[in-house]
Order: C-alpha cells, then structure tokens, then sequence
C-alpha cells in the first residue's frame, strides 16, 4: 500500500526545495456546537520588544553572492543589512503571555525605508533551525528575503509561537488567530526597536508569504485592517499559495478517492484544532487502526495516501453532512477567504498544486470581488504546483508591492 512521508519528513522535503527555488527564475460524532477562540488581544501592559541582539552585518555584495546563480536578483541588493534578534511580548492561544521571537533585518541607509512583515512556511519540529531569528543559511530569509532587505525593506520576520524564544511550545499549525497576532507584535516590536535605534521609518506596511506564510500573511492583513487600522496601514500584501478556504479544504480532503500526498501535514491541523478550540477527542475519532494508535505515539508517524484509510467513516461522514459541529466551528473559524480588504492585494497560486489546492485562492478572489473590493488580483501559476511555483511567486510578489514602494 503506497504511504506518504511523515510530516516531518516531508515538510524538511518541502522546504529544501523551497529554500533552493528562492533563487531560480521558474521557481458517531455529537452535533454540540464550540465557540471558535477568538483573535488575540494585545498584550495589556505598555511596549513589545523585550531584547536585541545583532546577529550579523553584511555587504550589499555578500547578499548578493547568496543568488549568484541569478545576477539580476543580486543587483538588487543594494545597501548593507544588519540582522538582529527580537524578542518580544506576545498572547499564546490560551490568552497567556508568551515571550516570541523573530528577526529584523535593516539596511543601513539614511533614507526613511518602508516595514515589511514576512511570514514563513512551514517549518517541522525537527528543522527548528530554519526559523528566522537563527538567520541560518538554511531558512527562507537568508537569499531572497536578505536581497529585499538589501533592496530597501526593514524586514520584520516573526519565528510564530512555537520556535525560537517560545520553542517549548507546541506550534499552533495553521491557526490563523494566533499567527496573525504574532505577526503584528513582532511589528509593533519592530517599531520600538527602530524608534530606540534611530532607524527610520516612513508609513509604509507590506506583507508577504508562502504556503503557511500566504495563509498567515492573509490572516495578518485581515487584522490589521479590521482592528488595527489606526495603527498600522496595509500599503499592499502578497499572499502565495495559502489554505484560505479551510472548511472546503477540509470537505475536499475528506470525499477525495484519489491518493494525497499531504495527508501528514493535514494530521498536524487537525491535532491543532482539537487541541486550541478545546475538542480535545481522541486520536480514535479521527483516525482508523492502526494509525491513531501510532500517531498517539509519534505524531510524525507515516500514514496512508488515501483518506478512506486514514480517516474514521464518523468523521468523514460528520464533516461532509454538517454535523460534526464542533470540528466544523474550528475550520470556519480559520477561513479566512470571504472579507473585503482594503489595500491592494495579489493572489499568488500554482494551478496545479495538489498540496494547497488552487481553489483556495479562486475563492477568495471571487469572495473579495463580490464584497467590492477593487483592488484585489488573482495571479495564476499556469502549470506550477506547490514547489515549482515558489520562486515564480517571489520575483511576482516583489514585482507586485515594488508599484507602491
């Protein structure tokens, strides 16, 4: 019987090739009801940033010879970059303090120079070391992000609740309420530590992401324009290749016949969920024998292709008929599709990608579009799936908010 990867394993697959394509051109259930965890709120006591610590400074010319396969990227890199480490106040999903982590990237330039917030993918427990505030060549902001940085972006990379500072804690995978705030404090830590420094900044906000980086990027510009709008002002976001639409994703997953190659990852949602919104259901009511018992004991364990074999029938059958409400609640709870942004917005997404399936995206093209919004853009990948679409994603994104620099 062909079995997909462990999470893990395929996730430390996926990012490898993510970090390589950065820098190429193509690249019986109870119907009871749970109340969804609500977004966050700001940390009460007054200011964010708790330490810094300068990791590196580098050339404009040591940047660039980070994509010397791709000249034209490197000549980007245009100013000296300094790295530092942030640690910062932020609220966990339980609503109790938690000291998170991040990096900054700041280019040494006189000028006043726009915030960009980047959010990263998917990062296995076992990969710790790829998230931002280790700045290791091996993590996604080291080549192409550092060339934005470089370019004239103060890059705000937020590690999320579950690495770096707050590694002790469990990852809150794909919980848009609790990526979103960390995001956003990382930038109001961002804030106080240009504002002590004497960095520079002007009023400008951008926001970019891959795969879970889109789905927090997007969860990021809905906070900061429905409840933050006072505070900080989207000036264009970017999100790529996001799982927006989780409720149909979760239909889409569980009434497939066909085999799924991220069945693994989708273990790690739904053990997110049962935990964060309180479901707390055993392994058994999700999972079939054996494999609820072998993710009990590794939840990196290897489990089937094929949701019939993985997935318990009350489950499936709870999920596709609406009756499984609790479980339901939660994914509704973290789709983040249907709202009508403000600030320009571009969809970036493969057709062809059958790890966060194409549809997330049409659907909330058409969801803004139908809610008004006028500058929402929906960019097709023609013929690239959830990896070769990476790096085509980037030079688009960077080509996307470079109109409103």
């Amino acid at each position: 019987m062909p079995r997909s990867s462990s999470p893990f394993r395929l996730l430390r697959l996926t990012w490898a090739l993510w970090a390589a394509l950065l820098v190429l051109p193509g690249a019986g259930c109870k119907s009871e009801s749970v109340a969804p965890t609500a977004t966050p709120e700001a940390p009460a006591a007054p200011g964010y940033l708790l330490t810094s610590t300068l990791i590196g400074e580098y050339t404009n010319s040591a940047v660039a010879a980070r994509v010397a396969e791709i000249p034209f990227v490197g000549a980007l890199a245009k100013y000296p970059i300094k790295v530092y480490r942030l640690t910062y106040r932020t609220l966990g999903t339980d609503g109790k303090e938690v000291t998170a982590s991040g990096a900054l990237l700041v280019p040494t330039v006189a000028q006043a120079l726009p915030l960009l917030s980047y959010q990263h993918g998917t990062i296995s427990p076992a990969d710790e070391s790829r998230a931002p505030s280790y700045y290791s060549s091996r993590s996604e902001i080291w080549s192409a992000v550092s060339v934005l940085a470089s370019n004239g972006y103060i890059v705000s990379a937020p590690d999320y609740i579950g690495y770096g500072a707050s590694k002790a804690l469990a990852h809150p995978y794909e919980h848009a309420a609790s990526l979103a705030s960390a995001s956003a404090d990382m930038l109001r830590a961002a804030r106080e530590f240009c504002a002590k420094e004497k960095v520079a900044l002007n009023q400008k906000n951008f926001l970019l992401g891959y795969s879970e980086g889109g789905f927090a990027t997007m969860a990021l510009h809905k906070l900061l324009e429905e409840k933050y709008a006072s505070e900080f002002t989207v000036t264009a976001s970017a999100p790529g290749a996001g799982a927006y639409h989780k409720t149909a994703f979760a239909r889409y997953i569980l009434q497939s016949k066909q085999p799924l190659d991220f069945l693994s990852s989708y273990v790690w949602v739904l053990a997110t969920y049962n935990k964060v919104y309180g479901l707390n259901r055993p392994l058994t009511a999700y999972f079939k024998e054996p494999y609820a018992t072998r993710l009990q004991a590794n939840p990196s364990s290897d489990v089937p292709q094929l949701p019939e074999q993985l997935f318990t029938a009350q489950l499936r059958s709870g999920v596709l008929n609406g009756t499984y409400q609790p479980l339901l609640s939660a994914f509704q709870a973290n789709d983040i599709y249907d709202w009508k942004p403000k600030a320009p917005l571009a969809l970036f997404h493969g057709t062809a990608d059958d790890y966060v399936p194409y549809f997330n995206s049409e659907d909330a093209y058409k969801a803004m579009q139908a809610r008004g919004a006028s500058q929402v853009e929906l960019r097709p990948i023609q013929g690239g799936n959830h990896f070769t679409s990476a790096a085509t994603y980037t030079l688009g994104a960077y080509a996307f908010i470079s109109q409103y620099y």
